[in-house]
């Protein structure tokens, strides 16, 4: 029944970086369509990269403490690049190139959201596969 348990805790973390990163998507497609000027879409989308962070890290954590370790295993690229971007201190947007880097900064959050998405649907299926596995007891 554990595991049941980690893995709901699991789908929620899931499910708040995938708010995250469609809040940043929602963000840059307001500025595409000059809904929102570069200064307020910078500032919003900056104001959610440390949580996203954060509950990565978490969730990666999570799966490690636990021992699913095929799922550790599977947020570790995601996890190395966003450690990387930190460090490289290029996580944040910035307000003078935001309109330069428009294309790339969506292409990184779809390539983000596809990646959450593959992870959500194998949290989903264990998540099922041990409720069905508990229930035999």
């Amino acid at each position: 029944m554990g595991d049941l348990y980690v893995w709901l805790l699991s789908f929620f973390f899931l499910i708040a970086l995938l708010v995250l990163i469609v809040y940043q998507l929602m963000c840059l497609a307001d500025l595409e369509f000059d809904y929102i000027n570069p200064y307020d879409s910078s500032s919003r989308i900056n104001k959610v990269i440390i949580p996203e962070f954060i509950a990565q890290g978490a969730l990666c954590l999570l799966y490690l403490v636990t021992g699913h370790w095929m799922m550790s295993l599977l947020c570790g690229p995601y996890l190395y690049y966003n450690v990387r971007l930190y460090t490289r201190k290029q996580h944040l947007v910035d307000v003078t190139e935001i309109f330069n880097l428009l294309h790339w900064e969506k292409k990184q959050r779809l390539i983000k959201l596809g990646y959450l998405i593959f992870l959500l649907f194998l949290t989903i299926f264990w998540m099922i596969y041990n409720a069905l596995e508990d229930h035999d007891y």
